[in-house]
């Protein structure tokens, strides 16, 4: 097993006993990114821009693995109020064109640094 760890300033550094993505063959796991300012790392202020800064931040994983968010086939989606997740949907369709990734949406009691919002995933590069 080849594995490569995938790292980027441009994403928020991990916060913990993690990578921020971890790539097995062309399969590349994406560690769950929250709403942090990658140069700050600070928490951005919103629901919104919480959103934004989720797929931003995985968005400069994808790219720092080789791929992009349309390698993506697989998200999962943590949410600490499922009223939010029509956002999440109007936000996706900004990062995502159909065919879609296969998606799972959660409502969590609580997430790191008090987000509101959290997304990891699984992308497969093309060959």
């Amino acid at each position: 097993m080849n594995k490569t760890i995938i790292s980027t300033p441009n994403a928020p550094a991990a916060i913990g006993t993690y990578s921020q993505a971890v790539k097995i063959g062309d399969t590349v796991y994406l560690s769950g990114q929250i709403g942090l300012d990658p140069a700050s790392m600070q928490m951005v202020d919103g629901i919104d821009a919480q959103i934004v800064r989720v797929f931003e931040n995985l968005k400069a994983v994808t790219e720092a693995a080789g791929g992009s968010m349309a390698d993506v086939v697989k998200l999962n989606v943590y949410l600490t109020d499922l009223a939010n997740f029509a956002k999440v949907n109007e936000t996706m369709a900004k990062y995502f064109v159909e065919p879609y990734p296969a998606r799972a949406a959660v409502g969590v009691a609580s997430l790191p640094r008090g987000a509101l919002v959290e997304a990891d995933g699984v992308m497969v590069l093309a060959k």
